[in-house]
This record gives structure tokens, C-alpha cells and sequence, in this order.
């Protein structure tokens, strides 16, 4: 929808005032032109142009006429020009006019070769494609009239837009408005951001005069920040901002150079800079990068461009800015702000909320807003937990399927060597803030700081149900990584992809689960081809995001043997889920049923000889309460045998006699 900026109500009057007496000047001038009988050509006239310059002058803000022909330096001819076509839609009475000066009823419309014959000082030049009224489309010739006639002779009409401008009315251009949005100014922002938000408008102030602004290329993993400082750096300058994704940006080189134009003159009618927001695109086509490119040499206004990655962008000045997260500390201070008396009650935890979810000033005030309307129906540190959990949950629902962590601590059937290792691991996770930030680690540099496990064994031996029983102890989202949305056929697509996907789990300190890992994470090859080359690149880029990732990434195998010996060497963690004895097996069927199954006669230690890991069992426990639930039964260990002989066949395995001995 079209922004309409409505002047004050006693401006809206005067405007009307002055630009009525600029086009009775224009039409007495039209009538002298037609020499109607009995208009003096000269008292009239006079007195109207001083009538004008009586309402203009006293005007503050000058009426939109002149600010516009300041704007675009029109001469006195070609502000005429601007006039006629203005009062061609304005008033009913200038139609009539237009005919009777070109002497032909039929020529009901304004023409050049008419303005040349009516107004003074007039040259040709504002004929020129390059001059004001033509450069900016102010004025446009319109339909009708002879084809291939003189250019002196077509009907001219004004620009809708300048239309608008000049009765004081102030929206964005139709033919951008399904481009271009308006973006808010001046959100309050963390230190380090408002530093960069001072430098750029600082940046800005001292450009050479006349030159076009430098271009302001930030980068980095959150797209909402950039929008914040740009909105900043916009409002200490004094102008609005639109955005557009880089997406919408033409192909077509006459349809591209047409939309500059139509930026640039709306910039200057609206005092606003562009955002291009280059940051979260899909794979593109070489020829559109390349047009991407031309848009950001060609357009002359205020240009920001916000990208994940540092912008590879030549041929213009240009000032750049890394934009980082918010650290632990700038967002631990907004959210005591944000909360207020509330905080004292929380007793330090924000410090690990901080550490936890990276969010943006806005965003922490909302999800602190929303906890206070929330206080009473639980704690208050759930509420707000569980309110920067679905903030950040946004864009890795894009990208990752989330698993609904259902498993706890006593569902986990495994050695009490493994599960001590998983304590490890949660407790890694529950002070990595005190660590790092309160004992000095992450001072020392992030490479090294990333907490990852390898989850090693047999398919159905538990490891997703442990990575849940991490996610639900933890409180935090699970998503399992699907490698053919990762990995691509085009060459650096891949390592694009890993970046979203870790930029995103960062907000909210996700657990990444790369399920059956050794397709992307396997040995690296040796490097006989181009092919070879670059994905031993994407190997190298995802151990260093592994590295640095501050929440946890868990790799599922079912060979440790598979993968890459780096790997190895960077991970923190290595659990082996063991094939389950008989024991593990018979407390996992023990565990299997929900509390509400009917059951009747099940021997665990009987059911404990399949010879299935847990995956498996679960799979039969399932088919056996449908069958039950068919005949109307409980569960029972007939049922349970007819569907161990249905798993059995699908993973083409042998039911043998011993497996089930003493089950009738």
C-alpha cells in the first residue's frame, strides 16, 4: 500500500491558494495567446503575478510549485510548461483555452509547439530528452495525435505523481510502490550498532558536494539490524527510507534504467535513501547478479546495501560496515531496561539468556512486553525463555525440519558411560556464558569455542531420541538438518546454504542435528578435479562454522570410520550408542507403551530375544497397538509376534525360532 504524508492542514490551504494564483497566471496568458476580445493583455496579468508572488512569499514551506521547480532547476519557461499541464487536469476551462490558441477545436490539449507561442522566454532546450521536464518525466507526451508527427506538435500531459506533489499531497510513485516499502526510522539501537549508524551519516555529511553519495555496503548474518541502522543513519540525516529486495530489481536493461529514473526523481521529491536488501536470496542467475550490479554503478541517491556476505562491488565510493550480533552484554543491558523492576527477580539468568538468543533491540523489548502480559501464568524466566525461542524460530523453520522434543532422561535407555557424556554436554551448554564471557575464554578468539557431539552407531540405536532428550533438558529447538536442501550442484551454493542455516540457528542457539552425516561430512577426497577442489572447500568452510557456532551441532553416523579425521579432531564430544543387550533391551520394552495402552501378558525378558535395536522395537510396539486396536483387544504377545514378522521382512532379516523360544 502507497504511504500518503499529509502537510499540516493550514500548509494544505496556502499550497492551494498559491498554486490557483500560479495557474490563473498561466491561463490569462493562455487567453492573451488565443487574443480572446476584450481581455486586456496586460493590467490583468500583472495583477495576477503579483497576486502570486504575494501568497509564495509569505509561504513557509514554499508552496510544492517552487519547491519542485527548485528541486530541478526549471526556468521560468519551463515551469510554464509544468503549469499548463497542471491546469490541463486541475481546471475544466484550460481544454477550452488550449483549442482556442491553437485555433482547432479539436486540439483540446497543451503542445510544445503552443508553449513556444504563449509563454516568454521560451527556448528549445526544454524540448531536450536530457532537460528537467523531460529527464525527470514531469511531463509526458500522451496518447493522440498523428503518428510520427513533430515532437511540437503531440499532446503533453504531466506525471501523476508530480500532479499529487504539487497540490501537496505526498505518496510513492505507483510504479514503485510494488517494489519499494518505507521502513521505520530511528529505532533505538545497541552501542555498537548506533556507532555504525553515526558513521555512516557521518560519512554522508562530508561527501564531496555535487558528487553522488557514497554507496553503504553492510554485511553480515542479521537482516533486521541492518534495516534498524540504516533507519538510523536515515532519520539523523533527515530522510525517510524505502527498501526493496535485490530480487526486484529489472533484468531488462531499458526496464532497469526506466525504475533508476523514477528512484532518483522520487528521492528527490520525498527525501528518502533505498535500502537494497541483497541478504537472503536464493540461487541467482549470473546475467541478474550482473544487473544487480548496474543498479548499484548507475543510481546516483543515497544507496544502502545490506548482504549476507562482504559485497564484491567496484567502480564506485563506497564505505563499508561489518554488522555483528548484539554482544551477550548490549542485549543483557536492554533487556534490564526493557523489564525493569522485573529483573532483579530473575536473579542473573539474563546473563544466560543473553548468551543464549541473539536478538535485536526491538525484538527484545517485545518478547519482554510480552512476558510481563504473561506474569502469573508461569515463571517468568519460561515465559520469556519460551517467547525468544518462537522469535527466532521464524527463519529456521525455513530452512530445517524441527523435531518436537517428546523424550526425557528416563526414556533414554543406554550405558551410564554414554549418558554421563550427555550430562557433559548439557552441562557444556547451560555455562558456556560464564566460560566464555564472565571467566575470559571468548576473549581468546571464537575458533575452538563451539560446542559439537558425534552421535556414533547402528541405525535405531537412539541417537535422535538422545538429541531430543538434549533439546527438551536444554529448552531449546531441535532441527534436523535435510543434506539435499544443503548440498548444491552449483559451485559455492553449498557453502551459501550452511551459512543461512548457521546465521539463523544463531539467534536462538538451536541444536542442529545432521542426521546420517557422512554424505556431506565424509573423508575428503584427493583433489584430481575441479569438482574434488571445491568440495573439499565446502568440507573446510562447514568446520569452521562448526567451530565457531555457539550453540550445539550433533553429527548422527552409522561409521564413525566414515568420517573425516579433522573432523574428529574438532569435535568435543564422541558418543558410541552400542547395538543393545539383552538387558537394555527388555527395559526398553518395558519403557515402550504409553501408560494408557491396555496390555495384557507381555514379557519384557521374553520380548528382550528380538534381536532389534530400539528404533526397531519402537517400530513393533507401534504395528502391535494397531493390531490390537483392530480385533479390539489389549496388547497382547500374539500381537506383538505378527508384527516383530512384519519388521523383520522389511529390513530383510530372519524372525529365527530362538528370538522367539517360550512365547506360547
Amino acid at each position: 500500500m502507497n504511504e500518503v504524508v499529509a502537510a499540516p492542514a493550514g500548509w494544505q490551504a496556502s499550497n492551494q491558494s498559491a498554486l490557483s494564483a500560479a495557474l490563473a497566471v498561466v491561463r490569462l496568458r493562455l487567453e492573451i495567446s488565443a487574443r480572446i476580445p476584450g481581455r486586456d493583455d496586460g493590467h490583468e496579468l500583472l495583477s495576477a503575478e503579483r497576486q502570486y508572488l504575494e501568497l509564495s512569499s509569505g509561504m513557509s514551506p514554499a508552496p510544492a510549485f517552487e519547491t519542485l521547480s527548485r528541486l530541478f532547476g526549471l526556468s521560468s519557461f519551463e515551469r510554464a510548461v509544468l503549469l499548463l499541464c497542471a491546469g490541463m487536469e486541475l481546471e475544466s476551462s484550460f481544454a477550452a483555452l488550449c483549442a482556442a490558441a491553437h485555433g482547432n477545436p479539436q486540439q483540446t490539449y497543451p503542445t510544445f509547439g503552443l508553449t513556444l507561442s504563449a509563454f516568454q522566454n521560451a527556448h528549445w532546450s526544454a524540448l531536450s530528452p536530457d532537460a528537467p521536464l523531460r529527464h525527470w518525466r514531469l511531463i509526458e507526451f500522451a496518447a493522440g495525435g498523428s503518428a510520427g508527427a513533430p515532437i511540437t506538435t503531440r499532446p503533453l500531459r504531466i506525471d501523476e505523481r508530480i500532479l499529487h506533489y504539487l497540490t501537496g499531497i505526498s505518496h510513492l510513485d505507483e510504479r514503485l510502490a510494488g517494489s519499494a516499502e518505507r521502513a521505520s526510522l530511528g529505532e533505538e539501537l545497541m552501542p555498537s550498532h548506533e556507532r555504525i549508524a553515526h558513521a555512516i551519516t557521518a560519512g554522508w555529511a562530508h561527501a564531496p558536494a555535487g558528487a553522488p553519495l557514497p554507496v553503504v555496503l553492510l554485511y553480515g548474518p542479521n537482516a533486521q539490524n541492518m534495516l534498524a541502522i540504516a533507519g538510523r543513519a536515515c532519520a539523523s540525516a533527515g530522510l525517510d527510507l524505502h527498501a526493496i529486495s535485490a530480487d526486484a530489481v529489472p533484468s531488462g536493461v531499458a526496464e532497469r534504467n526506466a525504475f533508476i529514473r523514477l528512484w532518483e526523481r522520487e528521492s528527490v521529491l520525498s527525501r528518502s535513501a533505498l535500502l537494497l536488501d541483497h541478504h537472503d536470496r536464493g540461487h541467482s542467475e549470473p546475467a541478474h547478479e550482473i544487473a544487480v550490479g548496474d543498479f548499484i554503478q548507475k543510481i546516483k541517491t543515497g544507496l544502502i546495501v545490506s548482504a549476507r556476505e562482504r559485497p564484491r562491488f567496484r567502480g564506485r565510493p563506497s564505505i563499508e560496515f561489518e554488522v555483528k550480533h548484539p554482544t551477550p552484554n548490549e542485549q543483557g543491558t536492554v533487556w534490564r531496561v526493557a523489564l525493569g523492576d522485573l529483573a532483579e527477580s530473575l536473579d542473573g539468568a539474563l546473563d544466560m539468556l543473553a548468551s543464549q538468543f541473539s536478538l535485536p533491540g526491538p525484538a527484545i523489548r517485545s518478547a519482554a512486553a510480552r512476558a510481563r502480559g504473561s506474569n502469573g501464568a508461569g515463571p517468568l524466566l519460561d515465559a520469556i525463555w519460551d517467547e525468544c525461542r518462537r522469535l527466532t524460530r521464524t527463519r529456521m523453520d525455513d530452512l530445517a525440519q524441527r523435531i518436537e522434543a517428546t523424550a526425557g532422561w528416563d526414556d533414554l535407555v543406554l550405558p551410564e558411560a554414554q549418558k554421563g557424556i550427555l550430562r557433559e554436554i548439557v552441562a557444556h551448554v547451560r555455562c558456556r556464558s560464564r566460560v566464555y564471557e564472565s571467566w575470559g575464554f571468548a576473549n581468546k578468539g571464537t575458533r575452538g569455542l563451539g560446542i559439537s557431539a558425534l552421535f556414533a552407531g547402528a541405525s535405531g540405536t537412539g541417537k535422535t531420541m538422545a538429541a531430543e532428550v538434549l533439546a527438551r533438558d536444554l529448552r531449546l529447538d531441535l532441527y534436523r538438518i535435510d543434506l539435499s536442501s544443503v548440498v548444491s550442484k552449483y559451485i559455492g551454493e553449498t557453502e551459501k546454504n550452511l551459512r543461512r542455516l548457521f546465521d539463523a540457528a544463531e539467534e536462538g542457539g538451536a541444536i542442529l542435528l545432521f542426521d546420517e552425516a557422512d554424505a556431506l561430512f565424509g573423508k575428503r577426497s584427493e583433489v584430481k578435479d575441479s569438482h574434488d577442489r571445491y568440495a573439499n572447500i565446502e568440507v573446510s568452510y562447514l568446520l569452521q562454522r562448526m567451530e565457531c557456532y555457539r550453540g550445539l551441532a550433533i553429527l548422527t553416523t552409522n561409521f564413525k570410520s566414515a568420517l573425516d579425521a579433522a573432523f574428529l579432531r574438532r569435535i568435543r564430544f564422541v558418543v558410541q550408542f552400542p547395538f543393545p543387550d539383552a538387558a537394555q533391551r527388555a527395559e526398553i520394552w518395558r519403557l515402550i507403551f504409553p501408560a494408557s495402552t491396555p496390555t495384557r501378558g507381555l514379557e519384557p525378558h521374553k520380548l528382550a530375544q528380538l534381536n532389534v535395536p530400539g528404533g526397531n522395537i519402537r517400530n513393533i510396539a507401534l504395528n502391535s497397538a494397531f493390531l490390537a486396536a483392530n480385533e479390539n483387544s489389549d496388547v497382547r504377545m500374539s500381537h506383538i509376534l505378527r508384527a516383530a514378522r512384519s519388521e523383520y521382512a522389511k529390513i530383510e532379516k530372519t524372525l529365527t525360532d530362538g528370538e522367539t523360544s517360550g512365547w506360547e
